[in-house]
């Protein structure tokens, strides 16, 4: 190690999916988000990690895991069809083998795939026996790996926040569910969407939390304003720290007009064999209706501006990721060269970003990942990689101030959850989370069936207030899959409020309610009472 460090870098991954299990479907297109992001995110990067910690190459990472992803991570169901999914593939894989077998160009790269199939596959039932979070929880009793927590069903909290139950069931329930997975409570919490308002620090400090994240004019907009910008961690008068994300090193990953993704070398997202291929070749594996999607196989790179795409050369790409690694650490150590002049600690910089873009969409991502610790090791950089728990365990006394609303989305504030495509959906959240309060004073102590009812109307609410719905309609993507989720979700809460209400509660259809939304099984309804403490 490097003993004249020139500040500390701390990357932060940020893994979500909203909870999508359709028991009642033998395939639902919607689920495939899951079975994509384990192959192509989820798995790599624990390879990644697991790879180093073999090597005894120095690395120290952070993951943030909303506790939907959690619970499908541990589903039977979604765990079986998760290997159906990868089983599909990879027999889709090894007739592709043959049929690329007089294209040259195109072997080395669907032999690739085959490889990485069939590891991956051993991975995910030998060694993880299905369970993603058992590799997570050794990685994590290493000390190279800290996990944060996140809201319950990633709920938009400065929009919740008008009903304080709201937010305060959103934080007990993905407390619990990160002690029933990992045994003990979090550090470090990440807000979905970065979204945060003035007291809502106290909120987290209460919960017993360190430290949270936002986005960089979270700080930069602050009163009195951080002294050091987003180089280093501040604390609220509530007596929580917080850490914003440098922007700078946002661009260079997430862009993918300016960014490393979008060099020509790298894989094409979207030349998939899915449309490609003759629809009888790929009726196989785009069941049941036989509609056209992405299957993962991609022959292509990103090529440059209107050329035709050209084969994918897989070693070509990992050369340029090893490029762009060094290059993306000689920027960093540039920042840190120039702001640590004015600063009298070592400055901290937090890369953030979304897991799914390391593998789903930046197929290299993983690759990059991995070089930046091997050159930083390899090369002695003055260069520190620390968790942010790290981080503050080596700072001077911190500056005081309160962040400003913030969020990561576009703008930067609230917009993209509260817009003319979905503010119709936030007066029937608060006025199912009323409903859900008044419950929880008439039934203080219900046993039995009532108990089960009132947890599963929980349940219910929770997955309404999910922030993915509001995104996918301003979106428009699955738009209409967007809204029958929240309407779906509200109509089987007014059905058990009813039946709560009235004492006559249809088993036949808690018993199916608790089949098809069977997260959180060990939920205590009382979340929602605004006196509740963490149980």
């Amino acid at each position: 190690m490097n003993p004249n460090p020139a500040g500390h870098l701390s990357f932060v991954l940020h893994c979500h999916l909203p909870f999508i299990r359709h028991p009642e479907h033998e395939y639902f297109l919607e689920e495939q988000w899951l079975f994509e992001a384990v192959l192509e995110t989820y798995l790599p990067l624990l390879d990644v990690f697991e790879d180093l910690t073999r090597k005894k190459i120095p690395y120290k990472a952070t993951l943030s895991i909303s506790p939907t992803l959690l619970a499908m991570w541990q589903d039977p169901l979604l765990q079986e069809r998760t290997l159906r999914y990868m089983d599909d593939l990879s027999e889709l894989c090894e007739k592709e083998w043959e049929r690329v077998a007089p294209l040259p160009d195109f072997q080395p790269v669907v032999q690739m795939y085959r490889t990485k199939l069939g590891h991956f596959r051993k991975k995910f039932e030998k060694d993880y026996q299905r369970d993603i979070t058992r590799g997570l929880k050794k990685l994590k009793r290493t000390g190279n790996l800290e996990i944060m927590a996140c809201a319950a069903t990633h709920g938009y909290l400065p929009l919740l926040s008008v009903r304080q139950s709201a937010v305060n069931a959103q934080m007990e329930v993905a407390l619990k569910a990160y002690r029933e997975v990992f045994g003990s409570g979090p550090e470090g919490f990440w807000l979905p969407e970065c979204g945060f308002i003035p007291g809502l620090d106290q909120v987290l400090k209460d919960h017993g939390l360190r430290y949270f994240l936002l986005d960089t004019h979270g700080l930069l907009h602050s009163r009195p304003q951080a002294k050091f910008g987003s180089f280093a961690p501040v604390r609220c008068a509530s007596g929580i720290s917080v850490f914003a994300r440098d922007a700078e090193s946002s661009k260079e990953v997430w862009s993918s007009k300016e960014g490393y993704p979008g060099d020509p070398d790298y894989r094409e997202f979207y030349r998939d064999v899915g449309w490609d291929l003759g629809e009888e070749y790929l009726r196989p594996y785009v069941r049941p209706e036989g509609v056209r999607r992405f299957t993962g196989l991609k022959y292509y790179r990103v090529t440059g501006g209107e050329a035709p795409k050209e084969p994918y050369q897989p070693e070509k790409a990992l050369a340029k990721v090893k490029e762009h690694a060094r290059d993306f650490l000689f920027k960093r150590q540039r920042q840190m060269d120039g702001i640590g002049k004015s600063m009298d600690r070592l400055p901290s910089i937090v890369c953030m970003y979304d897991a799914e873009l390391f593998g789903h969409w930046w197929y290299e991502g993983p690759e990059f990942l991995k070089s930046l610790f091997e050159i930083n090791h390899q090369e002695n950089l003055a260069i520190q990689f620390k968790t942010p728990s790290q981080v503050l365990d080596l700072q001077p006394e911190l500056q005081t101030v309160e962040p400003s609303t913030s969020s990561w989305g576009f703008g930067g504030y609230s917009n993209f959850w509260l817009n003319e495509t979905n503010d119709w959906i936030y007066p029937l959240l608060t006025k199912a989370c009323d409903k859900m309060m008044e419950l929880t004073v008439l039934f203080p102590l219900a046993r039995g069936t009532m108990r089960s009812a009132l947890d599963q109307a929980a349940r219910e609410l929770l997955l309404a207030q999910a922030s993915d719905w509001a995104f996918m309609m301003k979106t428009g993507h699955f738009k209409a899959y967007a809204q029958g989720r929240v309407r779906t979700h509200l109509e089987r809460f007014d059905n058990l409020y009813d039946q709560i209400k009235t004492r006559r509660i249809n088993k036949e259809m808690l018993g199916d309610l608790g089949k098809r939304d069977n997260l959180f099984p060990w939920i205590d309804y009382r979340a929602f009472q605004l006196s509740s403490k963490s149980r």
